[in-house]
């Protein structure tokens, strides 16, 4: 694809008061020809940002408009104690960016506690949302136990659940986990080819843990787990966007064949769904593939 001059902003969004990191790049063109596409909105996983959106925002910004943004208790957004950080508020904060800040038919695309949020705010939005892509998304299905995914599943079946509880525990667990050492070696059991696991992806993690109220938001994983809010069920039920399924087969925190195996059992009949050999951010390991693929279908709404 020839690339484009496009138009890029970075700034903050008030959302309840509270500030929240945001950023667009428009490509240069009329105004009939962007309105031929959707927008775009990328919504990182659980411990990212928009820094995990590298190396997607420069391609798909050649075709269309794309924004992303930092969840409240991620990146360089607030992190306040006052939040009920679960699926409820995400998906209230996804809903209201596109409304005040888009305008306009959305496609929203998400990993992991992102890809939560932005199925829950896809049902919220109705008409304006023009699509929803998942990409090894987070939360339970109905018939499936309350259960903590990822590496906290790990942790809870290594020390306990009463240990995990232990505000000293979280607290030394949490430094711990902020390390860039330990950073990089967690990276590297979810990215199945480490080329992309670098200084760079490192920081944009290890960076957002030392602001204040950062441990709070990390201490809200030992409540109830997995995004709170409707099971997956649910709101595949409620969904009338298009979806786009895109799954890094070999997500060692997912148990992906088995999750997609459910998935298909409740996700619409006309949903399109891609395996990519991958791990848990197929975006950021395999952005070549996952880049084009998404274009691709864009191209058909």
């Amino acid at each position: 694809m020839t690339s484009v001059q496009t138009q890029e902003k970075n700034n903050f969004w008030s959302y309840l008061g509270h500030s929240v990191y945001c950023c667009s790049t428009t490509p240069d063109l009329s105004r009939d020809d962007l309105a031929k596409s959707p927008a775009v909105l990328l919504i990182h996983g659980f411990g990212a940002s928009t820094d995990h959106w590298r190396h997607n925002i420069p391609v798909i910004s050649n075709f269309c408009e794309v924004h992303a943004i930092d969840l409240l208790g991620f990146g360089r957004s607030s992190k306040p104690a006052s939040l009920d950080y679960g699926g409820p508020l995400w998906k209230d904060q996804v809903s209201a960016y596109v409304q005040e800040r888009i305008g306009r038919p959305t496609v929203l695309v998400g990993n992991s506690l992102g890809g939560y949020a932005a199925l829950a705010a896809g049902c919220a939005l109705g008409d304006e949302a023009a699509g929803v892509v998942l990409l090894n998304a987070a939360g339970r299905f109905s018939e499936e136990k309350v259960s903590v995914q990822g590496f906290w599943s790990t942790a809870r079946k290594t020390v306990g659940e009463i240990f995990l509880k232990n505000a000293l525990f979280q607290r030394i667990l949490f430094e711990n986990l902020r390390q860039p050492s330990t950073i990089r070696r967690t990276l590297n059991q979810v990215y199945i080819d480490s080329k992309n696991v670098d200084d760079a992806l490192v920081e944009s993690i290890r960076r957002p843990s030392l602001d204040k109220g950062a441990f709070g938001v990390f201490r809200s994983v030992f409540e109830p787990a997995g995004p709170q809010g409707k099971p997956l069920d649910e709101l595949f039920s409620e969904l009338s966007a298009p979806l786009l399924l895109l799954w890094g087969n070999q997500d060692p925190w997912m148990n992906a064949p088995s999750k997609r195996a459910m998935y298909s059992r409740y996700v619409p009949s006309a949903t399109k769904e891609v395996v990519l050999n991958a791990g848990h951010c197929p975006h950021d390991e395999v952005p070549e593939k996952v880049n084009s693929v998404l274009i691709d279908w864009l191209k058909t709404l």
